[in-house]
């Protein structure tokens, strides 16, 4: 066994958004029982938050494992609650090489002084959508992979932002475009994408402005990614492969590694660091019990992550819309979901009715409900975590994209992968009710199931002992062991 001298020690440091610093963390984990040594780097801010929600010890670590924060470069909050994203991004973008590279060469200079068995960094795995860790990599000698927590379809759609704006699809000429039908308009020259219209890439490039932050951070991130040794997607093969093949004569050196839950799954009671975990929010049980009490395949699960806002007449439309299918549901509902409101009220009769056939909670671990037998369907914003742990658990989806990726992982969901339906943004109860129906008891969801347990088989299949996944994570370890000594 190798000395703690002779592990590569990777440096983790993931965009401070709850799904970004969820997928890396596993991937950190993996890399961990693979025999590297890790330093993961939060924010100041959510580091907090993950005490607040985990406990005061959580973030101890490993000898080998261990948890850094730097500053996020925004005003100091006490809150407990989602940052405002463009804001969080171009603060991270101006402010936080400085303090990164002063946190790198700390470490490495704790290592040169014997002090410790702390080895060298021998490379960084950034979140993709972090370019300044390319800098970094450049001043300080070492090599740079990037981790993008998306799918390989969300990915390209990112990567075509300047053909979008050399082209003039983007920025829009005004907002009256945003519903007079230029959406619809089908772009087809996209490696690797088919039957792709403008609504279906990432919604960044719906902006009328062309100093847009997101639009403009996205585009810088996705150009930069050229200059990192590798790039991670949180994909597999089988799921993606023409856009993986359109994507390997831009880049080198991809990796496909996922789904990683399962890769946690195979390796569980072996992974040291299995206890660490990442949710910002704390996790309620009770609603595992809740699903132990329900028929299989009886209940829909509603989440629409970490980021995602509401109204409040969104939430009622989807409330009576899940009382009116006459289903189980145990629905998601975090703090800060609603826009202008510290909680949800709900109507007195509407929450009359949840109580008889639903249950509310703020935060579950999604990963055991998605695979709780009871579960039949799952209504999802399209984040591209749940996305992937849906098809990991075959269960079908209903869609509702709110921004980001979103819209592209939904258009992918409902039409390659046949998975799910997706519903109006302008949601309405009666929409809401038909599509629970058809999904939970009707021929086309049974065809859906049927699908996601394929999806579901695959996606074991490639992180088995020979799959696709397991060979670029073999092959990323080897790489990383490689690195050093430079």
């Amino acid at each position: 066994m190798a000395v703690n001298g002779d592990k590569p020690h990777v440096v983790c440091i993931p965009f401070p958004a709850q799904s970004h610093m969820k997928a890396l963390l596993k991937l950190a984990k993996l890399l961990h029982h693979n025999g590297c040594h890790i330093t993961f780097v939060n924010t100041e801010y959510n580091h907090r938050r993950l005490l607040n929600a985990k406990g005061p010890n959580s973030l101890d670590g490993l000898p080998d494992f261990r948890f850094e924060t730097i500053p996020d470069g925004l005003p100091p909050s006490d809150a407990n609650a989602s940052q405002h994203m463009p804001s969080l991004g171009e603060s991270i973008r101006k402010n936080a090489l400085a303090p990164f590279l002063s946190l790198v060469s700390k470490i490495n200079d704790v290592s040169a002084s014997g002090i410790s068995d702390v080895p060298p960094v021998t490379c960084i795995v950034s979140d993709g959508f972090l370019s300044f860790t390319i800098t970094a990599g450049e001043e300080l000698g070492i090599p740079v992979v990037l981790f993008f927590t998306l799918s390989a379809c969300g990915f390209m759609g990112f990567y075509q932002g300047r053909v979008l704006l050399e082209k003039g699809f983007t920025p829009l000429k005004d907002a009256s475009y945003l519903t007079n039908g230029y959406l619809d308009t089908i772009i087809d020259w996209i490696p690797g994408m088919k039957d792709i219209r403008l609504k279906d890439l990432p919604s960044c490039i719906r902006t009328t402005d062309p100093n847009d932050i997101v639009f403009n951070f996205s585009m810088e991130a996705t150009e930069r990614s050229s200059k990192a040794s590798a790039i991670i997607l949180h994909t597999f093969d089988a799921l993606e492969q023409d856009l993986l093949n359109a994507l390997a004569t831009i880049f080198p050196c991809i990796y496909t590694i996922g789904p990683l839950q399962l890769f946690l799954n195979h390796i569980l009671e072996k992974v040291e660091s299995k206890s660490i975990g990442y949710n910002l929010w704390k996790e309620e049980s009770e609603c595992l019990k809740w699903l132990d009490s329900k028929e299989s395949s009886s209940v829909i699960y509603l989440n629409f992550g970490s980021i995602a806002l509401m109204s409040q007449e969104q939430v009622e439309e989807f409330g009576w819309g899940l009382v009116n299918s006459h289903y189980n549901f145990l629905w998601i509902i975090r703090p800060d979901l609603v826009m202008g409101d510290e909680s949800t009220f709900l109507p007195p009769e509407l929450e009359a009715q949840i109580k008889e056939r639903g249950l509310i909670v703020a935060w579950c671990q999604q990963e055991e409900v998605l695979n709780h037998r009871s579960v039949g369907a799952f209504l999802t914003h399209c984040g591209w975590n749940s996305t992937i742990e849906s098809l990991s658990a075959g269960v079908p989806m209903i869609c509702w994209p709110c921004f980001g990726d979103q819209q592209t992982n939904c258009r992918y969901t409902c039409t390659e992968w046949e998975v799910g339906f997706e519903i109006d943004s302008d949601v309405k109860r009666d929409e809401v009710e038909k599509v629970v129906r058809e999904l939970m008891g009707g021929e086309k969801g049974k065809k859906m199931k049927s699908k996601a347990m394929e999806w579901r088989k695959l996606a074991e299949k490639a992180t088995g002992s020979d799959g696709s996944s397991t060979l670029s994570l073999n092959n990323l370890v080897n790489k990383l062991s490689i690195s050093i000594g430079g």
